[in-house]
């Protein structure tokens, strides 16, 4: 009986440090959200968070021609390939529809598999600015020496602060999920 006892008082412990497991890897996400929020790294606007077709915001889209704000551009490359903006800034006026170009080449002998993550300098312009197009959207694989020209449309908000004259929209472009395994036969 003190045996069957001690069995049970077991397998309730195992089941609770299980429950607990669970629960602490089921807040891991809202965790991680939490916190690359409050260090504002990781952080997509709120045009990037919808769902592309869906109805949002309405806005007041006129341009504000009374005003120049410097949009500068960078690119940080972690891994044997080439990436880098057509052009290191512009000037835009707040309200006016802007595309820029970024250039990407694969530099290896083999496939891979890549995404690049925005950051915003100043933090305050961050929610001003508004990506209509952008490929940090969406992972792109790239086959050996590959090239690829991808474009960015954004807006900034009329609303954006006053003071606020330059922005940096900086990408770190990084290998995703590893080496992407050569197919068989040695054909790509």
């Amino acid at each position: 009986m003190r045996l069957h006892r001690a069995n049970r008082d077991t397998v309730f412990k195992l089941v609770v440090v299980a429950g607990l497991m669970f629960g602490f890897g089921y807040a891991m996400v809202p965790m991680y959200r939490h916190i690359c929020a409050a260090l504002g790294i990781n952080v997509l606007t709120l045009g990037e968070q919808k769902v592309p077709g869906a109805v949002g915001e309405r806005r007041n889209t006129q341009v504000d021609l009374s005003r120049t704000i410097t949009i500068e551009f960078d690119a940080n490359a972690r891994g044997p390939w080439d990436f880098k903006p057509e052009v290191r800034s512009v000037r835009v006026h707040p309200g006016e529809l802007t595309t820029v170009v970024y250039e990407f080449r694969n530099r290896q002998d083999r496939t891979m598999a890549a995404q690049a993550i925005p950051s915003y300098a100043p933090k305050q312009a961050t929610s001003h600015f508004t990506k209509l197009e952008c490929f940090c959207f969406a992972e792109h694989k790239l086959q050996p020496g590959e090239s690829k020209r991808w474009p960015v449309t954004f807006i900034i908000d009329p609303r954006l602060p006053k003071d606020v004259r330059t922005i940096t929209l900086s990408y770190t472009f990084f290998e995703v999920g590893g080496r992407v395994p050569a197919v068989p036969g040695g054909s790509v």
